[in-house]
């Protein structure tokens, strides 16, 4: 089933298990990989971390992962380097990644220093942006909807990846979508060109980089440095902020 996607390098199916939903300030306690590459071989890897901050017990209550199960377990400080270097060169496939997990990612590599090991380029395959827009419901629901399957393990980051990557390539099939990396990823980007993966910033039809929200929706941020300035001193994610630094020092246009 997996020769029905095709690839022209390496996708990274992956899921994020944290100790909360602010992008900005909630950790990463385990996440899995599953990597594709495109002779067809498969990588699968999971790894808890500590998240060096208490996990709620609300969160602890859906992942089932504890203080006590990552108080030994490395950082992701610790492995920042390495994996910044398995994501390099890769295309990016998961569920509601694009608003959740890729921003969070990406938080926890700037705060620990290291390279973010994709960019505007990278493609990125939403298997829930295909959903929503063909049968809006939630990864257990699609699993059973395209699969058959009841997903007995949601919640768990490995079994996550695996039920996401069993109902993308359900989706292909069941749609006719172009199976490349390429034509999945503009139908999962609504004909945008992220800049941060908050996606306060975007490109418009002109490829100019522009406001996504607020009174300047629409506009070159070229047009008001200041607002830009604003927002580096605002309570905006690390990578927005890391984007309009190189914004203000022309390394981004």
């Amino acid at each position: 089933m997996n020769s029905i996607l095709k690839i022209d390098r390496p996708i990274i199916f992956f899921d994020l298990e944290t100790t909360g939903t602010d992008i900005t300030n909630d950790r990463i306690v385990e996440i899995a990989v599953l990597k594709i590459n495109p002779d067809g071989t498969q990588e699968k890897k999971v790894r808890r971390l500590n998240p060096t901050i208490s996990i709620p017990a609300e969160a602890a209550k859906v992942h089932g992962i504890t203080d006590e199960d990552v108080k030994d377990a490395p950082t992701f400080s610790n492995m920042a380097g390495s994996l910044s270097k398995y994501f390099e060169n890769c295309d990016l496939a998961g569920y509601n990644l694009i608003k959740y997990d890729i921003p969070l990612l990406v938080e926890e590599f700037l705060r620990a220093g290291a390279k973010i090991p994709f960019d505007e380029n990278t493609k990125i395959i939403d298997a829930m942006k295909i959903f929503y827009k063909q049968e809006p419901r939630n990864l257990p629901a699609a699993l059973q909807f395209y699969c058959g399957e009841e997903h007995t393990e949601a919640h768990a980051a490995l079994a996550d990846v695996e039920a996401t990557k069993k109902v993308l390539l359900a989706q292909i099939e069941k749609y006719q979508l172009q199976p490349t990396t390429e034509e999945l990823h503009n139908f999962c980007s609504d004909d945008k060109t992220m800049i941060d993966y908050a996606q306060k910033f975007i490109r418009n039809e002109q490829g100019t980089i522009v406001f996504n929200f607020g009174k300047n929706k629409g506009l070159p941020v070229k047009n008001d440095p200041m607002y830009l300035q604003w927002m580096l001193g605002a309570d905006f994610p690390r990578h927005t902020k890391h984007i309009i630094k190189q914004i203000l020092q022309n390394k981004l246009s």
